[in-house]
C-alpha cells in the first residue's frame, strides 16, 4: 500500500526547534505523573555480585580469578588477559528510532513523529534508574544535495537513508541529551532502511539487554524480519508502530489531494467511491496484519500507538499488563 499524507497537516505539538525543550519537558511531566512505580523487576539479575554477562577484557593482574582468564586473547596477544564481567542488576536499553519521511503526517491529535518522540521519553524515564543505561540509533531518510553541490549535514549519505548511533550512557542528564537529539533529528526525504537500523543494534554484540524498535513499519516486514528475529535471541525486544487513522481507512471526503512525503508525489485520490475505500481498507488491514504477524514471529511484544488516541494511557496499559504477565498478578 502506497504512503500517502494529506496536504493539509494537522495542529502539532512541535519536537523541533527553539520549543524542543519546552516540549520534553512538558512529556517528562507528562510521563513521570502517570508512569512513576510501574516498572518493576527492570534487571536483567535479581542477586548482587560481579554478575556472569561477558565485558571486555584486560591484562592479568596478580589477585585475579584465574577462571576468568580470557584464553583466546590471551594466545592472540601472548599476555595473560581476564575477562571482565559486568552486573545483572545493571539493565541496558537500546532504541531504533525510524525516523522516515512518512512520519511528517498526521490527521489525529498528534503528527506521528511527535508519538515517536513521545515514546521515546515514556521509556527514558522507565528504564533510567539505578545505573541503568540507554542508547540509541536513528533513521532518516537520505540527505539531499544544496545548490552549493555539497550535501546538507555532511557528507553524502550511503544507501537509502543515514543511520546515527547515540552512545549508551547512564544518569537522567545523559538521556535528557539523548531525547533532545532524537527530537532535533532533521526529517530529510526518502525511505529509511528499517532493516539496517535494527541490524545496527546487532552489531558489536552487546550483553542481554532491552531493544526497542519504534517506526511505523510502513516498509515490507521481509525487510526488517530477519534482523528483529535475530535480534530476539539475545535481548528482550519491544516494537512500537505509529499509525494514523488515515492509513487504516479512507474518509469520504470527495476528491483529496495527498502527497508521498518520501518522494514528494502529488495524487489525486476520488474518496466518494466506495469501492475504493473498501480497497483501501482491506489493503490496509491486510499490510498491518502481516507487520503484526512478523513481529509475532519474532517473539516481538508489539504495541500500537494512534495519533488519535491518548498514547500515554496506551503506554500505561501496556506496562501494566506487562507487569501483571511478568508476575502473573502477584505482588512483587
Amino acid at each position: 500500500m502506497a504512503r500517502a499524507a494529506a496536504v493539509t497537516p494537522p495542529t502539532r505539538l512541535p519536537a523541533t526547534g527553539d520549543r524542543s525543550g519546552a516540549v520534553l519537558a512538558r512529556l517528562q511531566l507528562m510521563v513521570t505523573r502517570k508512569l512513576d512505580g510501574l516498572l518493576q523487576g527492570d534487571y536483567a539479575g535479581l542477586l548482587p555480585g560481579p554478575g556472569s554477562e561477558a565485558g571486555e577484557s584486560r591484562e592479568y593482574r596478580p589477585g585475579d580469578d584465574v577462571r576468568r582468564m580470557d584464553w583466546p586473547v590471551t594466545a592472540r596477544t601472548t599476555t595473560p588477559h581476564v575477562r571482565r564481567t559486568v552486573a545483572d542488576r545493571e539493565l541496558e536499553t537500546w532504541l531504533a528510532v525510524d525516523l522516515s519521511a512518512s512520519l511528517d503526517f498526521g490527521t489525529g491529535q498528534w503528527l506521528k513523529r511527535d508519538v515517536v518522540v513521545a515514546a521515546a521519553a515514556a521509556l527514558v524515564h522507565l528504564t533510567v534508574r539505578g545505573g541503568n543505561r540507554i542508547g540509541a540509533v536513528v533513521g532518516t531518510g537520505a540527505a539531499l544535495p544544496a545548490q552549493t553541490g555539497r550535501w546538507r549535514g555532511g557528507p553524502p549519505a550511503t544507501g537509502p537513508g543515514t543511520l546515527r548511533r547515540l552512545p549508551a550512557r547512564a544518569g537522567r542528564k545523559e538521556a535528557q541529551g539523548l531525547l533532545r537529539a532524537i527530537a532535533g533529528t532533521e526529517i530529510r526525504p526518502g525511505r529509511s532502511d528499517l532493516g539496517a537500523l535494527v541490524d545496527m543494534l546487532n552489531r558489536p554484540p552487546r550483553r542481554r539487554g532491552v531493544a526497542v524498535v519504534i517506526s511505523d513499519f510502513l516498509a515490507p516486514p521481509q525487510h526488517w524480519g530477519r534482523p528483529l528475529r535475530k535480534l530476539r535471541v539475545r535481548h528482550d525486544v519491544l516494537a512500537i508502530e505509529v499509525v494514523d487513522p488515515r492509513e487504516l481507512e479512507l474518509p469520504d471526503v470527495g476528491v483529496l489531494p495527498v502527497v508521498d512525503p518520501e518522494t514528494g508525489e502529488l495524487h489525486e485520490v476520488q474518496t466518494a467511491d466506495p469501492g475504493l475505500r473498501r480497497r483501501y481498507a482491506d489493503a490496509a488491514a491486510a499490510q498491518r496484519g502481516a507487520v503484526a504477524t512478523e513481529l509475532r514471529a519474532a517473539g516481538a511484544a508489539h504495541l500500537r500507538l494512534r495519533t488519535d488516541r491518548d498514547w500515554l494511557l496506551d503506554m500505561v496499559r501496556f506496562v501494566a499488563a506487562q507487569r501483571h504477565a511478568r508476575t502473573r498478578g502477584t505482588t512483587r
